[in-house]
């Protein structure tokens, strides 16, 4: 095959959103991706079921997805719960923070809540329109087996199973927290094992979330309940009380509750909230996941970058895992076409490129990781329940939530634009 100027290697929401960004900006590019090709049938089964997980999407990811044409196939879906508020607090009611817009008639949103399936239906749909079709190239159900790197100029060579071998420039590592890319660059990870274990589920409470994300503090991690869409009629003559949970637990104790019928875990669960929303009257896809941080030593290799979760990942407690991917990808085709542009249309991928790309994007990306790791350990955790502990976490979010301008800023950081 030709050599190409971008070959990604992950077909997830974050590289498929980068695949989309070059194509439209008329870069070749192809794509490849191990999960199977899925016809429109297939996707509809899919879809039919309320997915538990969401993703927290600020108005910069909600922007990335307008631009590459993905975002307008969501909103036709329905499938979205956009929230313009976010209440955090702890479990005693001694602080409170409430972050965004009261207006009830035109609020402003902070994000939306979106299922990861509906996300990549979106993409997947906007792939396969006509007008990139000339400059992207997709590759489904085929894993990557090796990686040659041919020299700065050259770039890489990289073999499917199936044989097929694929030139590029520039090699992009999309390939999520285990990373084939990132391992055979010889990249090593710097990670945390918090020694938690998060639940997820749907649940449908008592009363209406009223486009409000919320957090609880507990001692025993973060306990998040978020907006979720309402798919059916019966949801929609009843708006509002879909949700979907992220219960941060000790990993032994959640283990424990994991054994349990879904109706206790649902009780327990409503008690930790101190019934927040109420009674809890369903509960489904009940999963879990073990809770670690990681971050690439490094982000970029000779002709080669990794971007969102195979070059970081962190702890849920803000919901930022996919934004901060959301904004690798912005941050890297920006560089990419400044210096493209500025060279004449000669260098693309060059070490300069990936070196300021790098340079943006992984102090930031650390930040994130330790600021998270330091809250969970504020809030969680033995030291954190001594009462001094608790007297000085009340007071600081009580004199915080007090100070309009600042509440204003964290709001704006929170949808990242």
């Amino acid at each position: 095959m030709k050599n190409n100027h971008s070959l990604i290697i992950g077909g997830g929401i974050v590289g498929a959103t980068l695949a989309l960004k070059l194509a439209q900006a008329k870069r070749p590019v192809t794509l490849v991706d191990a999960a199977p090709e899925r016809d429109e049938a297939s996707w509809q089964q899919l879809l039919s079921h309320r997915d538990a997980r969401v993703y927290a999407l600020s108005l910069a990811s909600i922007n990335l997805l307008k631009e590459v044409g993905a975002w307008q196939n969501i909103q036709t879906s329905g499938r979205k719960a956009d929230y313009s508020q976010m209440q955090v607090w702890q479990l005693n009611g001694l602080g409170e923070l409430l972050f965004g817009d009261s207006d009830t008639e035109h609020p402003n949103i902070l994000g939306s809540m979106v299922e990861p399936l509906v996300i990549e239906h979106a993409l997947w749909q906007r792939l396969n329109d006509s007008d990139i079709s000339d400059y992207l190239t997709v590759i489904k159900g085929q894993k990557v087996v090796d990686m040659d790197w041919l020299g700065a100029q050259a770039g890489y060579q990289v073999t499917l199973e199936n044989g097929k071998r694929i030139s590029a420039n520039l090699l992009v590592g999309a390939d999520g927290r285990g990373s084939f890319v990132r391992r055979q660059a010889g990249i090593e990870l710097d990670t945390l094992d918090y020694q938690q274990t998060a639940i997820c589920c749907a649940i449908h409470t008592a009363m209406p979330h009223l486009a409000t994300a919320r957090q609880a503090m507990l001692p025993t991690g973060t306990l998040a309940l978020l907006p979720l869409a309402d798919i059916t009629e019966e949801d929609k003559a009843r708006p509002q009380h879909w949700q979907s949970v992220v219960w941060t637990l000790p990993r032994n104790q959640a283990l424990a509750l994991l054994e349990e019928e879904p109706d206790y875990i649902a009780d327990k669960l409503a008690a930790a909230s101190n019934y927040e929303l109420g009674a809890i009257d369903k509960i489904e896809s009940i999963a879990s996941f073990p809770l670690t941080a990681q971050q690439a030593k490094s982000y970029i290799a000779d002709n080669l970058v990794l971007i969102g979760d195979a070059a970081h990942g962190v702890h849920p407690l803000a919901g930022q895992g996919l934004n901060l991917g959301m904004l690798d990808v912005k941050e890297l085709f920006a560089q990419l076409e400044y210096d493209y542009q500025r060279s004449g249309n000669s260098l693309w991928g060059s070490a300069q490129t990936l070196r300021t790309y790098e340079r943006l994007r992984r102090p930031h990306n650390s930040l994130m990781m330790h600021s998270f790791s330091a809250l969970n350990w504020l809030f969680a955790g033995s030291l954190a329940q001594m009462r001094p502990m608790q007297q000085l976490r009340s007071e600081g979010m009580y004199r915080v939530g007090k100070i309009k301008p600042l509440m204003r800023l964290f709001a704006k950081q929170a949808s990242g634009v």
